[in-house]
């Protein structure tokens, strides 16, 4: 049996959360070695996007969307550091967290704080998956519980409607 060809909005969505795992990537690399955003910006979308890196197949990834989130965190670091930092459990400052984890966090507060477009569920499901690649389980679950807590705070809005 042959699968159906993805729809219009699947193909986005994909091409969307692979922008947001390669973001998150490119944000991490700038954390540990210290990268510049123009140099990482163009080695991720020359070398890493749709490619093939060492066996690893990195799928294509929205060019102008995976630019927004790490310019928008370089851009506003200053601004969502301290808001995550207040989102944390007490005696844990975003500093003293592992900079994958600080990665992840930055990139969904950037999302959720600048990209109304993208609704907030969404954006939570999204890091907390990219999380659950990369972390552990009780890593994954501060991530959720911290994205869970700025979606609230951020967009407020959009959970005060009855689920149905």
């Amino acid at each position: 049996m042959t699968r159906p060809p993805a729809r219009q909005s699947d193909r986005k969505a994909n091409r969307r959360g692979a922008a947001r795992l390669a973001a998150v990537q490119a944000l991490y690399q700038m954390d540990i070695v210290a990268t510049p955003i123009n140099e990482i910006l163009a080695e991720f979308e020359s070398h890493w996007i749709g490619r093939e890196v060492e066996g690893s197949q990195y799928l294509p990834a929205e060019a102008a969307f995976f630019r927004s989130i790490v310019s928008g965190v370089v851009a506003e670091q200053r601004r969502l550091d301290p808001m995550i930092d207040e989102a944390l459990a007490g005696g844990w400052p975003l500093k003293r967290i592992e900079a994958l984890m600080r990665a992840v966090l930055r990139a969904a507060a950037y999302e959720l704080s600048a990209r109304s477009d993208v609704p907030a569920r969404v954006v939570v499901s999204e890091y907390v998956d990219i999380a659950h690649a990369f972390l552990d389980r009780e890593e994954t679950g501060m991530v959720n519980a911290v994205l869970d807590q700025l979606a609230r705070r951020l967009r407020g809005g959009e959970f005060d409607t009855a689920r149905s």
